[in-house]
């Protein structure tokens, strides 16, 4: 072989091995693994959940979902049997650095993924679905979800937008614990969507662990606590706050509890979420 053609052969080579790892001249994958639970939740909401052979272990939604081979969670994926489910694709989030480098030893193509703000959602369903196959059901289910944002934005244009504790943890008796919305994240662009101030408006991180004394000082007007459907969440005590009557929101009595799995998943769901949260702040441009 012409010493000019070898380098020509090793690039042809390096891109075999390297185009598959990363989902590049891929027929459409048919043995698909997501092991977090939004983008669980886009395969099956695009149609592509028939393909979806495993999922991971805190995935519950859809129903379907559970029927699926478990795979582990975010922090804890089950690698071995990852593996011998033998995917043609798994999806990772961005801080499972230890999971892809496997996959990629494998030979195993990924789809990375971490989610960030409300745009990020359907900008990854779209990602998704083209990477997938159904790039037309993805842009469907994308354009969807941003007319009935868009829908609840023009709902609550133009009136007060309230001062909001948005909580979605504490201890489920008492006040410790509180960990609330910063101002980066879904989350914050949830509330600000539904027509609320974040009273953590100034810090710029997405979970801000906030005080008995520091939810007294920021004041807020409304407190919206949300969470799963768990034993740790479901039996919140709303009464827990009666402690903190100087608080304008304890005062009036505009403390609301929004539990369901929804309400955390940058999935999906995520326009029904907001119009939920609307829906408290905003009751008037409901009726």
């Amino acid at each position: 072989m012409a010493a000019c053609q070898r380098p020509l052969v090793v690039f042809l080579a390096l891109l075999a091995i390297v185009l598959p790892v990363f989902g590049f001249g891929q027929t459409q994958p048919q043995r698909i693994i997501s092991i977090i639970p939004s983008t669980t939740e886009m395969l099956f909401a695009m149609g592509a959940g028939p393909r979806v052979i495993g999922v991971g272990n805190f995935d519950r939604y859809p129903p379907e979902a559970e029927t699926r081979t478990k795979g582990g969670g975010l922090i804890d994926p089950d690698v071995e049997r990852i593996i011998s489910l033998k995917p043609d694709l798994v999806v990772v989030y961005g801080t499972q650095t230890d999971l892809r480098a496997q996959l990629e030893r494998a030979g195993i193509p990924m789809f990375p993924y971490q989610h960030a703000g409300l745009a990020d959602i359907t900008e990854t369903i779209r990602a998704l679905g083209t990477r997938v196959g159904s790039g037309k059901e993805a842009q469907a289910l994308a354009d969807r979800i941003e007319a009935e944002i868009a829908d609840v934005k023009k709902r609550v244009s133009g009136r007060p937008r309230p001062r909001t504790l948005l909580v979605f943890g504490r201890d489920a008796e008492t006040l410790r614990g509180i960990y609330a919305s910063g101002a980066v994240g879904f989350l914050h662009d949830m509330l600000d969507a539904a027509g609320g101030t974040n009273v953590f408006v100034d810090v710029k991180r997405q979970g801000v662990q906030t005080t008995s004394e520091l939810a007294v000082a920021r004041a807020p007007e409304v407190i919206i606590e949300i969470g799963v459907d768990t034993a740790s969440t479901k039996g919140r005590n709303v009464s827990a706050w009666d402690a903190l009557a100087s608080i304008p929101a304890v005062r009036n009595k505009r403390i609301y509890q929004l539990r369901g799995d929804g309400m955390m998943n940058p999935g999906p769901r995520i326009s029904a979420s907001i119009r939920r949260m609307a829906e408290v702040l905003h009751p008037e441009a409901f009726k």
